[in-house]
């Protein structure tokens, strides 16, 4: 099942490794402003429409991919990938050479990324420690919206809609772990030589990022022909959904630039 919103050239973002295009949504709504938006959950999930069975590869994500340009109708389109989702669009963008107009990966780990000791925890035991997982993501969620939203009432109203929306879409431990291990056994630095759209790193601010490291979605920018870089200030992993308007004003300006979108104000 796709999602579409607003109108006007295609973007086409990829979740995170949740895996549920709604705890996107603040961003999706930023982009879907300016531009046609598809979007869709990760094979797996209850609403994707789209199983992960133990046979499947990482290659599964492309497949699915290909669905979802099919179902919208798009013979191209500019592509966003979300943290674990970078990953997703960067080997579509390498092997659909001609499906990607220009790619965005945001807060994506880099091709030589290892899960540090404490994600090996999650992933060896998602169920047994998601509680663990849940402390400590909600802390190194604080931090993070402490300097992104100052205002304390901004704060509340951001905590109040994110936490509903991850309630009303529950990610799945076991099925977050699953997705990282199929993604370790690939080769993504292979995949990076082979993209020729233009392409654009985004992050947050270095030290507030505290899932994927800045200096590792930083790998793309020597690896990826002519590939850009940009950050949003005052933000880390969750840019997206604490400072959704200015995150979308960094993927709408470079995909404007590089013909992935019409310039803003443009008639489509």
């Amino acid at each position: 099942m796709i999602v579409e919103r607003g109108r006007g050239d295609p973007v086409v973002v990829v979740p995170g490794v949740q895996g549920r295009w709604q705890w996107m949504a603040p961003a999706i709504d930023a982009l879907s402003a300016r531009a046609r938006v598809v979007t869709y959950s990760l094979a797996g999930e209850p609403d994707a429409g789209w199983r992960l069975r133990a046979s499947d590869t990482f290659d599964v994500h492309s497949v699915q991919l290909d669905e979802v340009f099919n179902q919208a109708g798009l013979e191209a389109a500019a592509l966003v990938g979300v943290s674990f989702g970078g990953w997703v669009a960067l080997r579509y963008a390498a092997r659909r050479r001609e499906r990607v107009r220009a790619l965005v990966l945001a807060s994506t780990p880099g091709p030589h990324f290892q899960p540090d000791l404490r994600q090996q925890r999650y992933m060896r035991s998602p169920l047994l420690t998601s509680p663990l997982f849940l402390i400590g993501a909600t802390e190194r969620m604080r931090v993070e919206v402490m300097k992104a939203l100052p205002d304390p009432h901004a704060r509340w109203r951001f905590t109040r809609g994110q936490l509903s929306r991850m309630a009303k879409a529950p990610a799945s431990p076991a099925m977050m772990a699953r997705r990282v291990k199929l993604a370790l056994h690939e080769d993504f630095g292979a995949d990076c030589g082979a993209v020729t759209a233009p392409t654009l790193v985004l992050t947050g601010e270095s030290g507030l990022d505290r899932v994927v490291p800045v200096t590792s979605s930083d790998e793309y920018v020597a690896l990826i022909p002519h590939a850009e870089r940009a950050s949003v200030p005052s933000c880390g992993h969750l840019g997206l959904v604490t400072r959704p308007e200015a995150w979308a004003d960094e993927v709408v300006g470079f995909l404007s630039r590089h013909g992935g979108l019409a310039a803003p104000g443009a008639e489509v």
